[in-house]
């Protein structure tokens, strides 16, 4: 197989690991104001709620820093395996990767900073901030992937000539919508298959209910890309895809959650696998002339620079893989509420430090 042609595909793995790992990462977050809110008398009501909050977080603690190791490892290997490809798609779309990266920033530091200290608006705040930190990204890859599968204005010398505004046409902006819809409903059943009582309850709830949103959405969108982009192996995809989706919907009304995160996942990564497949042989159409298209092999690298990146490959990714299996394994119990000590101060005033 050409070496070029071979890190396309793995590309489109890199990329199908990450949307579907930290996909319930960003489920999870955007679900934490929903299923954390308060219920009941008002002082209980305030421990109950920081209880079901850090249990949702507990879901992802272990394992959503290991999840983006898949977005730095795609865009290390995009940066060597695709020069050209990565400076005109970094170069063109600056902004929308320039608010992801805050975004994803401002999320982690939700993370790690929520339960350094007590009080309602400390952890307030985080919380705002873990949820934005979710939603903005979610939104924003699947605008900046549909962008690229539809071809954007590219001149002759593979630079970028549009703006900002450019990339925010009404399909572009349904991809965006359409990735939150799937990400908020491989959250849910996620937080359902990781819990158990009534955050499972109304996890497999707001999953059912989402996943019909997603369903609309995801047809419309694989729709209107695959009429003017679509292949036979594309749409070969696109219904498994749907049945995937449908089958996780049907699994999660039988309390079968195991199941119904296989299938949301299934659904996501033959997304993505869509996308990669309406792209092939270009890595970034120009909308301007097909003859200014980027495609794998004029964005290529060298056959050497190549050959060194499998070589690489070859013998740390089963490392790495392995390394991120023991750590779901090791963290695969359900969690409550009955989890968290009540020694939990949620009315305690923000108080200065020093």
């Amino acid at each position: 197989m050409d070496l070029a042609l071979f890190w396309f595909i793995v590309l489109g793995v890199l990329w199908t690991g990450y949307f579907v790992l930290e996909g319930f990462d960003f489920g999870v977050g955007i679900l934490l104001p929903v299923l954390g809110r308060k219920k009941g008398a008002v002082g209980e009501a305030a421990v109950d709620a920081e209880k079901r909050r850090r249990v949702m977080l507990n879901t992802i603690g272990p394992v959503w820093d290991g999840n983006e190791v898949w977005v730095l490892t795609a865009g290390g290997a995009t940066f060597a395996a695709f020069p050209h490809w990565y400076a005109t798609l970094f170069s063109g779309f600056y902004l929308p990767l320039l608010l992801i990266l805050v975004a994803l920033i401002v999320r982690n530091l939700g993370f790690e900073y929520r339960h350094k200290r007590h009080g309602v608006e400390w952890k307030a705040r985080w919380d705002q901030a873990i949820f934005w930190g979710s939603l903005v990204p979610a939104f924003l890859w699947g605008v900046a992937l549909t962008n690229i599968v539809r071809g954007v204005p590219i001149d002759a010398e593979m630079e970028y000539t549009g703006n900002l505004f450019t990339l925010l046409g009404p399909v572009p902006i349904l991809g965006g919508l359409t990735f939150v819809a799937l990400f908020v409903t491989h959250g849910a059943i996620f937080l359902a298959l990781k819990t158990d009582g009534p955050i499972r309850a109304e996890s497999r709830r707001i999953a059912e209910r989402m996943g019909v949103v997603a369903a609309a959405l995801a047809v419309l969108l694989l729709l209107l890309l695959g009429l003017s982009d679509g292949k036979v192996l594309s749409w070969v995809t696109t219904v498994i895809a749907a049945v995937a989706l449908l089958g996780a919907l049907q699994a999660n009304r039988m309390g079968r959650e195991g199941m119904a995160f296989l299938g949301t996942a299934v659904t996501i990564a033959m997304a993505v696998a869509t996308y990669f497949v309406m792209l092939f042989p270009n890595v970034m159409p120009s909308t301007t002339d097909p003859a200014f298209n980027l495609t794998i092999e004029n964005a290529s690298s060298s056959q050497y620079t190549l050959q060194v990146m499998t070589i690489v490959a070859l013998i740390f990714t089963p490392l790495v893989l392995l390394y991120q299996g023991w750590t779901y394994w090791i963290f695969r119990k359900r969690l409550t509420t009955s989890h968290i000590p009540d020694d939990v101060q949620p009315d305690q005033p923000l108080t200065r430090v020093g």
